[in-house]
């Protein structure tokens, strides 16, 4: 496995197996990988020949510095993992390396009114960050897949979109999220929850699962089970954001004929932010 942090290093060995003839697949993490990330590396190889996996801490993408400050990072442990499940380059870049203007897209990238609802709506400008630095990497990688979990929904429409609006040659695969025994979705914030609250967490998934039987057994009043799923949440000590049962397409509001869904979760737990969601085909 080589480890480069210059965008240098990293094209020069890109373009050695693009002339290979090599299917190059992109991972970009922030680092502190846990199963949900190293199930997306295993999903990349086999989606290619050769597997790279980025670990940048993007500031532009929190709306506040001490989050920024206390985010976790685990580089050692970051690389073992990576070693072990055979990901072929791994780039470290500092942020003057990744915004530098030379690595600015040459088009400007469309701003969607998709950026500010959700968690869009309550951290201001943290989508126009990810979208910022996902095509910074696009352009700099250049792959052939990028591989993106489902756990971050919004980000992952998101994500599609700017593919589509700036012309990049990519196909984006999409993994399902994985999950702790009692139903938790990994996150790097996990980390933040306390024994109490970590106690609580999985009533996040058990209310997703709630809303998806209930969606399932014919119900269609989606602003009720949205309500119904708030207030339960704050009952058990969360502080949620929203819940939100819209269109698994595009993030549109539901109908009653909408037959591919998804239920989205927004909440805090202490001084973790946790977001979570479920996918769900009526018909």
């Amino acid at each position: 496995m080589h480890t480069v942090t210059t965008v240098a290093e990293l094209r020069q060995q890109i373009n050695t197996w693009k002339s290979q003839g090599k299917k190059i697949v992109l991972v970009p993490t922030m680092g502190n990988l846990h199963n949900g990330h190293l199930m997306l590396m295993k999903h990349a190889r086999r989606c290619g020949d050769k597997t790279v996996c980025s670990i940048f801490v993007n500031a532009l993408q929190f709306d506040r510095s001490g989050d920024l400050k206390d985010y976790p990072r685990t580089p050692e442990q970051d690389l073992a993992a990576l070693q072990d499940e055979n990901v072929n380059l791994v780039f470290m870049p500092d942020h003057e390396e990744v915004y530098s203007e030379v690595y600015k897209p040459k088009q400007e990238i469309p701003k969607h009114a998709l950026n500010e609802q959700l968690c869009g709506k309550y951290r201001p400008g943290y989508f126009d960050g990810i979208v910022e630095v996902v095509a910074r990497l696009f352009h700099i990688v250049n792959p052939d897949v990028a591989v993106f979990g489902e756990k971050d929904y919004q980000q992952l429409i998101i994500i599609k979109r700017l593919v589509q609006d700036m012309g990049f040659p990519i196909k984006i695969e999409q993994v399902a999220t994985q999950r702790e025994e009692d139903g938790l979705a990994y996150s790097s914030r996990n980390s933040y929850l306390r024994t109490e609250e970590r106690a609580k967490a999985k009533y996040i998934y058990e209310t997703l699962l709630e809303i998806k039987t209930q969606i399932n057994s014919g119900s269609r009043d989606f602003g009720t089970l949205e309500k119904r799923a708030v207030e339960q949440l704050t009952m058990v000590g969360f502080r949620p954001d929203y819940v939100a049962v819209l269109d698994a397409r595009n993030l549109a509001i539901t109908t009653y004929d909408t037959d591919y869904i998804v239920v989205l979760v927004a909440a805090w737990l202490g001084k973790a932010r946790l977001i979570d969601n479920i996918l769900l085909r009526t018909r």
